[in-house]
């Protein structure tokens, strides 16, 4: 029996992956095996040392601290792309309200007095206030070509605009998915000098934090609208502000409000609601558990932001897990350990993802404990499982 401890709550289209027969599922649980959430932060929480497993419920990694688990020897999966048509409706939803003024002649009609002939003559003389402009022929600068990134691409072309993109990183997968009619810039600031509208689809790292700066914006169209849809603090809100202030930023539509922006009247800063679709929901946590149901069963890794893919169909119930510092010798190691045990080796992967390598072996006949323990005081190796079943 399994134990997963959730943090948040998870759609029940997801738990239902679960086999009750095999997991025990709670929001309070001793010993877990594996860790679902969707937006805790645990970073100053004490992670139990049983736990295998953290799989989080959508994209973004940032509330867990998964350095520290890799130190352990424990994968991180999420769950690309199962959100990805949810954010695209909101960025071209963003991208309408931008061009149209919709925010802002919404305000202007909810505050209008008098009778219904007054009001007329009010909406006659104010809507030029709100006149806007069209998508077609104007052009959109992508930045982060996954699954997000792709569909709003192709979206906006259909659309009748032109789209600029730019990854520098972008999968086959893809590429192979993205329209041809999609250019490619060759840098984020030669992206930034052909745009009129800019969204933002990359994860937040060092080297995406504060991406747009006052320095940027200076190489930017006059009236650009920008679009942020990813995280927080990939935009520099001062910077914005004071581009909006001076005429050069025609609009800023975002996902993160705070005191600065929201109530700015050339901003539309909405609650988180990128991914706040039951479908998204439900799509995310099906992934994601999936995710952690094939790892704690075979083993296999798919969608983990720290561990390398792997995939081994199931010989017999006698599989071995191994997570380990990627340096020299480590698989001679093991294979020596279970040569010395009696154990034929049937069948074995072994991929390496930064300075983590991971190891699957099948073998012909049950791993003893006094075995499993041999390896895991191996200098180097940071986590060894039997896994039972098949």
């Amino acid at each position: 029996m399994y134990k997963i401890l959730t943090l948040n709550n998870i759609s029940v289209a997801g738990l239902e992956r679960l086999p009750r027969d095999h997991y025990e599922v709670a929001s309070e649980i001793q010993h877990p095996d594996a860790i679902l959430l969707r937006s805790y932060n645990m970073h100053d929480m004490e992670i139990p040392a049983s736990v295998k497993a953290i799989g989080r419920a959508g994209a973004g990694v940032n509330n867990i601290p998964v350095e520290t688990m890799s130190q352990r020897g424990v994968p991180v999966f999420n769950a690309p792309g199962a959100n990805a048509n949810a954010v695209k409706e909101l960025v071209l939803a963003g991208m309408l309200m931008a061009a149209r003024n919709l925010a802002q002649g919404w305000d202007f009609a909810r505050n209008l007095s008098g009778d219904d002939a007054a009001i007329s003559k009010q909406v006659e003389a104010g809507k030029k206030n709100f006149a806007g402009m069209e998508l077609p022929g104007r052009t959109l600068g992508v930045i982060g070509l996954g699954a997000i990134g792709v569909q709003v691409a192709n979206a906006a072309h259909a659309l009748g605009m032109r789209v600029v993109g730019y990854d520098p990183d972008i999968t086959v997968q893809s590429a192979w998915q993205m329209s041809s009619a999609v250019e490619q810039a060759t840098g984020v600031d030669d992206l930034l000098s052909q745009s009129d509208f800019v969204t933002f689809h990359v994860p937040l790292v060092e080297g995406t934090r504060n991406m747009i700066n006052a320095e940027r914006l200076r190489l930017m169209k006059d009236g650009v609208v920008l679009l942020n849809f990813a995280r927080n603090g990939i935009i520099d809100d001062q910077a914005v502000v004071e581009a909006l202030d001076a005429g050069k930023v025609y609009a800023y539509v975002c996902d993160f409000p705070n005191n600065l922006i929201k109530n700015h009247p050339r901003v539309v800063a909405l609650p988180h609601l990128g991914a706040s679709t039951k479908e998204a929901e439900d799509n995310c946590a099906i992934m994601v558990a999936d995710e952690i149901r094939d790892y704690l069963e075979n083993g296999n890794v798919r969608n983990s932001v720290n561990f390398p893919k792997v995939y081994m169909k199931r010989y017999n119930g006698h599989r071995l897990s191994v997570v380990n510092a990627n340096v020299p010798n480590m698989l001679g190691q093991i294979s020596t350990t279970l040569a010395d045990a009696g154990l034929n080796i049937v069948d074995m992967i072994n991929k390496s993802r930064g300075e983590l390598a991971y190891t699957l072996v099948d073998l012909d006949a049950d791993i003893d404990q006094a075995t499993v323990d041999r390896i895991a005081s191996t200098e180097g190796v940071l986590a060894v499982r039997a896994i039972q079943g098949g």
